[in-house]
């Protein structure tokens, strides 16, 4: 078989483990659309950002979506390594990517599936958005390229982690970091420090571009550091794990 083939093996794999679960799923699936509903529906006049606060809000509400699956995948991962999966494959002669691949490949579309259901309900709750169809695939591609960086930094957090519970909680930042940008509120609303810190941390870039493609006035230079964020990430993480694997297995 073709480290293509076993990719996909290993895909199937990792959505039966899912199916099998419950908890994994609510929190990609189902947490964001809570938290939306806590920020919006309840506590949406509270904030003055200029505009509706669910038009503000989604974006970044979109990042946190795609942030909330991070510690299943990073359990998963550090669970096949622990238990000696990872070393069953070796003798099966499963190609390391394959494995690799198929934990990056499922945690995407984990987040497509938690994007598509928030984007869902935030439509009932009034969402307006202005983008056209580019601007629709270049929301779609930021998302994928989103989830594509965080979904090797999880999964090299996964296999450095000791445990599969220290697996979990070494992706709590990745989780927390969203409520420290431009997510809920204005990096400009904030007070010192904290201001500096969301307007310079990388998931901020990303947000600001998915709410320019929304808005329907993407713009250029925010969509080039949220590339170069996610492109840096992404190599890290993909070296970082590697390494690991090839160390720990």
């Amino acid at each position: 078989m073709s480290t293509k083939s076993h990719s996909m093996v290993m895909l199937r794999r990792n959505f039966k483990h899912l199916a099998r679960n419950p908890t994994s799923a609510f929190n990609a699936v189902v947490m964001p659309i809570v938290v939306m509903l806590m920020f919006v529906y309840m506590m949406g006049d509270a904030f003055s950002v200029g505009v509706d606060y669910i038009d503000y809000a989604t974006p970044g509400l979109l990042l946190l979506a795609v942030c909330y699956g991070l510690g299943g995948t990073a359990i998963a991962v550090n669970s096949d390594m622990t238990k000696g999966i990872i070393n069953r494959f070796k003798v099966m002669d499963v190609s390391r990517s394959a494995v690799l691949n198929g934990h990056v490949v499922a945690s995407v579309l984990i987040n497509l599936i938690a994007i598509a259901a928030l984007l869902g309900v935030a439509f009932l709750l009034g969402f307006d958005p202005a983008a056209g169809l580019v601007d629709w695939l270049g929301v779609v591609g930021m998302v994928v390229l989103l989830g594509t960086a965080t979904g090797w930094m999880t999964i090299a957090l996964g296999l450095a982690a000791k445990t599969p519970e220290t697996a979990g909680m070494a992706a709590v930042p990745l989780v927390m970091l969203p409520f420290f940008s431009s997510a809920i509120v204005p990096a400009d609303k904030m007070g010192p420090g904290l201001k500096q810190f969301a307007e310079y941390q990388p998931f901020t870039p990303v947000i600001e571009t998915l709410r320019g493609l929304l808005n329907g006035t993407p713009s250029s230079s925010d969509a080039l550091v949220a590339i170069a964020w996610c492109v840096g990430i992404a190599v890290a993480g993909y070296l970082w794990a590697g390494s690991t694997f090839k160390k720990r297995a």
